[in-house]
């Protein structure tokens, strides 16, 4: 890494424009070449054709970083949307995005503080230590004090809006979505995404959420420094202990694994249910295991917080009896926008069935009193469900988006945590539910 890392990042809306247009003219190139290959080979599978877009695809956001890599870590986290080649590909943009050269973290910290790192801290390393979507992460010490600095690519806040247009075409061929309705898509990300590129309020909500949290055992948070932060540049304590990735991947016993497994667990449910707030973020570049066991959480730049009327309505849809009670579920749906004006009878019957089909798995963990997430069964009917219904074609003709916006981050925190939970083969104790204990009578 250190100076032969990337030393420019296109900064103009000309500049990541031709990125981004250059490669749908890739992606489109790919897709010429399979329909003629097609031809002389009528069984040919569409295997190569997703390799070669996913490669070329991740070459370009990559080099973009910001939002646009963003969405591809957020597309590799929803197994349930793209083919397998898509997903191990953008996967590795939480952990191995390319790093900014130091000449380029110099002009950072000038303009930012009006001197270069060398000269705030006591040691500073020139070489980033992990490089991610919207910034990289250097250490640092001072006084005595282990630091971590995370510093934000340079133009990614001015992007976005920008970006996400350039990238709603490649998206919506991807996800099978109108153009027009993937936007209740996109405004989500992108408001997520404004967010995640102001470290002050990062600063502002790591406090709020480590000080909501601080009675649950098995956690650790990081302690921040303000006067070494900045929009673009927050400063933390270093936390030591081995990233959740590799620790899964170790020999431990299952009582150890069960503890952080339960820790998280709760972690997760608390912010739900009590804060209404949650750390939106579950990937596992975002936690590592102390020595002790403990759960360092490294990173609050993404947080949802969900408006009350979304959870009375959602979490009702992990009442055990929910499925039961079709009049109910009806009600839920149309609160939450699943059904459409335009829907048909029969499309709103085949709605219902995938419907019933999701909650029902989701739900799951929350029908005992314990949950092995060890068991890859349950996740294997998981894939299989989504795998089934991607190739349904009646359900791909209904192309136009569905629910409220509040659930793109909630079900992607739901099963980033459960997906967290089965790296870790952990058993974990429900302790307390979302849902309330009874199904309330339904409103007029």
């Amino acid at each position: 890494m250190g100076d032969k890392g990337q030393d420019k990042i296109p900064t103009s809306k000309v500049q990541r424009a031709a990125k981004i247009i250059g490669t749908s003219a890739k992606v489109g190139g790919n897709y010429l070449k399979y329909y003629a290959k097609k031809t002389v080979n009528p069984q040919l599978s569409k295997d190569t054709l997703h390799q070669d877009n996913a490669k070329d695809i991740y070459a370009s956001l990559s080099e973009l970083k910001g939002s646009a890599l963003k969405v591809a870590q957020m597309m590799s986290m929803d197994n349930q949307v793209l083919p397998q080649a898509y997903q191990d590909k953008f996967s590795m943009a939480q952990f191995n995005a390319p790093p900014l050269s130091y000449p380029l973290i110099f002009k950072t910290f000038k303009k930012h503080f009006n001197q270069s790192p060398d000269k705030i801290f006591d040691t500073f390393s020139r070489e980033a230590l992990n490089a991610a979507s919207i910034g990289q992460v250097h250490k640092a010490s001072l006084g005595g004090k282990e630091l971590a600095v995370k510093i934000q690519y340079p133009g990614v806040g001015n992007a976005i809006s920008s970006d996400l247009k350039l990238v709603k075409p490649l998206a919506s061929r991807l996800f099978n979505m109108k153009s027009a309705d993937i936007n209740l898509y996109m405004d989500e990300v992108e408001s997520k995404l404004i967010e995640e590129t102001d470290y002050a309020l990062e600063l502002t909500r790591s406090e709020e959420i480590a000080a909501s949290c601080a009675h649950l055992p098995g956690l650790i948070f990081p302690r921040f420094y303000p006067e070494f932060s900045s929009g673009q540049i927050l400063t933390m304590d270093w936390l030591e202990g081995v990233p959740f990735s590799t620790f899964t991947k170790e020999t431990h016993t299952q009582e150890v694994r069960n503890k952080i497994g339960q820790a998280l667990w709760d972690f997760f449910l608390f912010q739900m249910r009590d804060l209404h707030k949650v750390h939106a973020d579950p990937h596992p570049g975002n936690f590592l295991i102390t020595p002790d066991y403990q759960i360092g959480v490294l990173d609050f730049g993404c947080v949802k917080e969900i408006p009350e009327d979304f959870a009375y309505y959602y979490f009702q849809l992990l009442h055990p009896d929910i499925l039961q009670n079709e009049t109910q579920l009806n009600h839920i749906y149309t609160k939450m926008d699943f059904f459409r004006p335009e829907d048909k009878p029969k499309d709103r019957e085949l709605l219902k069935t995938v419907y019933q089909s999701l909650i029902s798995l989701l739900a799951r963990p929350f029908h005992s009193d314990s949950f092995d997430f060890g068991d890859d069964t349950y996740f294997k009917e998981i894939f299989e469900v989504g795998e089934r219904f991607s190739k349904d074609k009646t359900l791909r003709g209904l192309n136009n988006a569905r629910g409220s916006r509040h659930a793109i981050y909630v079900m992607r925190t739901f099963f980033g945590l459960y997906n967290l939970l089965n790296h870790l083969k952990a058993n974990v104790q429900l302790n307390y539910p979302l849902y309330p204990a009874q199904l309330p009578a339904l409103e007029s």
